[in-house]
């Protein structure tokens, strides 16, 4: 496989730092950026220390921040990885919406805005690119009080399925990657959040309840697995010219998801 410039958007923690390291032990060119600017020397420092600073170039990139965007927009790479998100659990009929607005704003709107300035630019180019979207399990099926994260995951699939129909005209690739529930820190920090807005004196749904419903799905080997398999798959995934449009890991989580599709017809109320 021919060496490819990656754009990675948040590369400063999870699976976006593991395997912007990986690809670039490959022997691809990473521009690794990061939401938050505190990120942004320690991982310099932690590319530097490994070697590797000639192959990865460390840069802020903050989705809220327009200015962040425009810039990133006019850097030469081959492939976008719209991997930075964050998520929002909880119980969709009692979350408040101003919260579910900004879960689509993080996870759907900015990687859009984003992507849109990319693909038109490589489409006056006449480059033929390559866009990924870190989607989740979770885009593919929804388990209760995780609707507002999954749901932007359903909405970043549709866009992709969408874009891929579209751009193939012009050459420009278009790929999801679907994580199960890895423990890298990100599920277990947003089942965290309901709790800064869930009240017992006001809400139906109770703290303890879903506490411990988070707490007994973490205790499970499939609220677990070990995110190295994950890695592993993305650093093939993303630089790849070939592959799947959907790439779900693990294949017993692409299992469960089939299954649940099929099941979807004969679901009733």
């Amino acid at each position: 496989m021919a060496s490819k410039t990656i754009l990675i958007t948040g590369a400063g923690s999870g699976f976006g730092r593991a395997a912007a390291i990986g690809m670039a032990k490959n022997g691809h060119k990473i521009i690794a950026t990061t939401q938050a600017s505190s990120q942004v020397t320690p991982l310099r420092e932690e590319v530097a220390a490994l070697g590797l600073s000639d192959r990865i170039r460390v840069e802020r990139l903050d989705l809220t921040d327009p200015y962040d965007i425009r810039q990133a927009q006019t850097w030469d790479f081959d492939v976008l990885w719209n991997n930075a998100g964050m998520g929002e659990a909880g119980p969709v009929w009692e979350i408040p919406v101003d919260i579910v607005r900004k879960n689509y704003e993080v996870n759907v709107f900015l990687p859009l805005v984003l992507t849109q300035g990319v693909v038109q630019r490589w489409v006056r180019e006449k480059k033929k690119g390559k866009i990924v979207f870190t989607s989740s399990m979770g885009g593919l099926f929804t388990p209760a009080n995780w609707g507002t994260y999954v749901s932007t995951k359903h909405a970043l699939e549709a866009f992709a399925e969408a874009m891929q129909q579209e751009l193939a005209a012009y050459g420009i690739k278009v790929q999801t990657i679907n994580p199960g529930a890895y423990y890298t820190g990100y599920n277990e920090t947003m089942a965290d959040n309901p709790f800064r807005w869930l009240d017992d004196r006001v809400n139906f749904t109770k703290r303890a309840d879903l506490r411990k419903g988070f707490d007994d799905f973490f205790a499970t080997p499939e609220g677990k697995m070990d995110p190295k398999e994950m890695i592993d798959r993305m650093i093939e995934v993303v630089p790849a010219d070939e592959g799947k449009f959907r790439n779900v890991v693990p294949k017993v989580i692409e299992d469960m998801l089939k299954d649940h599709q099929q099941k979807a017809w004969e679901n009733r109320i």
